[in-house]
C-alpha cells in the first residue's frame, strides 16, 4: 500500500493493515484472515493470494480516488474525526520461526515516532532526503521512509527493486541522500564491494543508521570511513513501532545502542522476570525489556512492558550493548557459548565479510560448533579463496583468542547466510547445517 492510498485509509478513520508483497500466498491469506480485513488491495499479481470477494487492484483504488473519477461532494468529504488511541495500521512481526503476530499501532504513535526519534534522535528537518533499504512494510522502513518525511517535510527516495549494493550508490550519488538507513548485512555488502575510503557518491550522506541485528565493531568502522559520516545504531520492535534505544547525531558511541530514547523505559531482567540491580558505577547484563508511549498498549497484561527477547549490556554511562537473542546461546558439551562472541573474533580475519556460527549435531548426535563463512568479495584479477587455508587461520585465530571449546570444529565457505527478509539471520536454520 503506498503513503496516498494510507493516508485516504487514515483520513476515512479505517485501519491499515501493512503487509509484505513478497509473502507466499498461504502467508497473505493468513494475515487477511487473522486481521479480518474487509478489502484487500494489490497489484494483479497478487490476486491469486486473496479471496476474490474482498480484492482489489491498486489501479482500480486510483481510479476511484483520482478527483476527475469523482463529483466535487466526495472530493471535499471531511476527514473522519479520531482520537491519538484510535487505531491506525497493522503490522505483522517477521520472526525468525512459527507464524507473524499482528501489532496494532495508533494515530498518536505515528506523531511519536516523529517527535522522538525523527526529531530527538536524528534532527531531521525540510532539508533532508532519505533512503532506507528498509521497505515501507517494515517498522524500520515505515517510520524512516515514510513518517519521518510526512512529518519533517522532508523527501524520501523509494525504490521497488530490493536495493543491492549498486543501486544504493546510485541512488544516493542521483538524489543527494543525506540520511541512509540499512541493516548491517547489507552495509557489509556495502563495504565490499566498494572498498575503503570514502567515495564521492555518499559525499551528501550526513549520518548512517543502522537496526536489525548487531552491527559488529570493525564493520560499524569500516562503514563511517567509506560514508565519511557517523553510524549511528540503534534497537527498536515492531511490537515498539520503532526505535526505543538509539545513537543520537548529537551523542554517538559506536559499538553501543546508545541510550534509551525519550520517554522510553529499559529494564534488564533474570530468566525469570526479576529485575537485575546493579548499582550506577557496576555493569549489568540481562534480558531487554521496555516500556514507552508506543508500546504500552501492545501490552497492558504486562502493566506496558515488551519482553523483546533480546539479551543486552548497560554500561555505567546508561548506553547499552546488544548480546544477542535470548535464544542465540548454544550449549556444546554441556557448558554454554555465546555464538555472537566467537563471531566477532572471526570477523577481524581480512577474508570474513560475515559469519554464522552454530551448534550442529554430526552423526553420532553430538554437538559441535561450526562456523559458516561469506567471504569477501575478491580483488579485480585477485585469486578465489583457498577453502582449506581459510578454515585453518579462523580456527587457529579462534583458538588463539578464545577458549578452547568455543572454537568451532570446522569452517565452511558459503554463499550467503540465511537471513529473514529485515536481515535477522536465522539462526534455527543454521543450526540444521543446510540451507
Amino acid at each position: 500500500m503506498g503513503g496516498p492510498r494510507f493516508l485516504a485509509v487514515a483520513r476515512l478513520g479505517a485501519t491499515a493493515v501493512l503487509v509484505n508483497p513478497g509473502l507466499t500466498a498461504d502467508d497473505h491469506r493468513f494475515m487477511a484472515e487473522d486481521s479480518r480485513a474487509a478489502l484487500c488491495v494489490s497489484g494483479p499479481d497478487l490476486e491469486g493470494h486473496f479471496d476474490t470477494d474482498r480484492w482489489l487492484g491498486a489501479d482500480q483504488l486510483s481510479a476511484l480516488t483520482n478527483p476527475d473519477g469523482i463529483d466535487a461532494a466526495a472530493a471535499a468529504r471531511e476527514a473522519e474525526p479520531v482520537t491519538a488511541d484510535a487505531p491506525l495500521y497493522v503490522q505483522y512481526t517477521s520472526g525468525t520461526t512459527g507464524r507473524p503476530k499482528a501489532v496494532t499501532h495508533t494515530h498518536g504513535h505515528v506523531a511519536a515516532y516523529y517527535d522522538l526519534v525523527g526529531r530527538d534522535v536524528l534532527d531531521i528537518g525540510p532539508d533532508d532526503v532519505t533512503f532506507s533499504v528498509s521497505k515501507l512494510f517494515y517498522a524500520y522502513g515505515f517510520g524512516n521512509a515514510f513518517v519521518f518525511p510526512l512529518f519533517s517535510g522532508s523527501s524520501a527516495v523509494l525504490s521497488a527493486q530490493r536495493p543491492g549494493p549498486g543501486l544504493t550508490d546510485d541512488l544516493v550519488a542521483r538524489h543527494r541522500v543525506t540520511l541512509l538507513y540499512s541493516v548491517p548485512s547489507a552495509y557489509a555488502a556495502l563495504v565490499d564491494e566498494r572498498g575503503t575510503g570514502h567515495t564521492t557518491c555518499f559525499a551528501s550522506v550526513r549520518a548512517a543508521v543502522s537496526a536489525g541485528e548487531s552491527m559488529p565493531r570493525g564493520l560499524g568502522e569500516r562503514v563511517a570511513e567509506m560514508l565519511g559520516a557517523p553510524v549511528l545504531e540503534q534497537i527498536g520492535s515492531t511490537e515498539a513501532g520503532h526505535a526505543f534505544c538509539a545513537n543520537t547525531v548529537w551523542e554517538n558511541a559506536p559499538g553501543t545502542l546508545g541510550r534509551p530514547v525519550p520517554r522510553f523505559e529499559l529494564e534488564l531482567r533474570d530468566s525469570g522476570g526479576t529485575v537485575v540491580e546493579a548499582a550506577p558505577d557496576e555493569v549489568a547484563e540481562g534480558e531487554l525489556w521496555v516500556r514507552g508511549p508506543t508500546v504500552a498498549a501492545t501490552r497492558p497484561a504486562d502493566d506496558g512492558w515488551l519482553a523483546t527477547r533480546d539479551r543486552a549490556r548497560r554500561n555505567p554511562d546508561a548506553s547499552c550493548q546488544h548480546l544477542g537473542r535470548v535464544d542465540d546461546l548454544e550449549m556444546v558439551g554441556g557448558i554454554t557459548v555465546s555464538p555472537l562472541e566467537v563471531e566477532e573474533v572471526l570477523r577481524h580475519h581480512p577474508a570474513v565479510r560475515e559469519v554464522a556460527v552454530a551448534a550442529v549435531p554430526d552423526s553420532r548426535g553430538a554437538t559441535r560448533l561450526h562456523a559458516f563463512v561469506v567471504p569477501t568479495a575478491p580483488a579485480a584479477g585477485g585469486r578465489t579463496v583457498d577453502e582449506r587455508a581459510l578454515s585453518d587461520d579462523l580456527i587457529a585465530l579462534a583458538r588463539k583468542r578464545l577458549a578452547a571449546f568455543k572454537a568451532p570444529r570446522t569452517v565452511r565457505v558459503v554463499a550467503s547466510l540465511p537471513r529473514t527478509q529485515t536481515g535477522k539471520l536465522r539462526r534455527h536454520v543454521v543450526r540444521t547445517g543446510a540451507w
